[in-house]
């Protein structure tokens, strides 16, 4: 096989540790959500954030009900202050 017969490499990157789903509708959010999450299990990253803005809660309400019936959710919290603080949850994910 010569050189330009070979398939060319295909650079993958690990996915990342954080998804942003401010400004989005909660429809939107959470279909988003549910690929990052398959993702980020996928590529077995034991914790991911999600940015959720703090704005009137319906979407943070939305995501925390999203994670509490997602089998790839081990926990999940409030991120701290320095961490995005109320804008933010800090997902665990479960083990592969």
């Amino acid at each position: 096989m010569s050189s330009h017969d070979r398939p060319s490499k295909e650079l993958f990157s690990a996915p990342a540790a954080e998804i942003h789903l401010r400004r989005l509708t909660v429809d939107e959010a959470l279909f988003r959500l549910d690929r990052f999450l398959n993702t980020a299990f996928i590529a077995g990253l034991p914790w991911v954030r999600v940015i959720h803005g703090k704005g009137t809660g319906t979407l943070r309400q939305a995501v925390r009900e999203e994670l509490e019936n997602s089998p790839l959710v081990k926990s999940f919290r409030l991120a701290a202050l320095e961490e995005g603080g109320g804008g933010a949850t800090i997902v665990e994910l479960a083990n592969q």
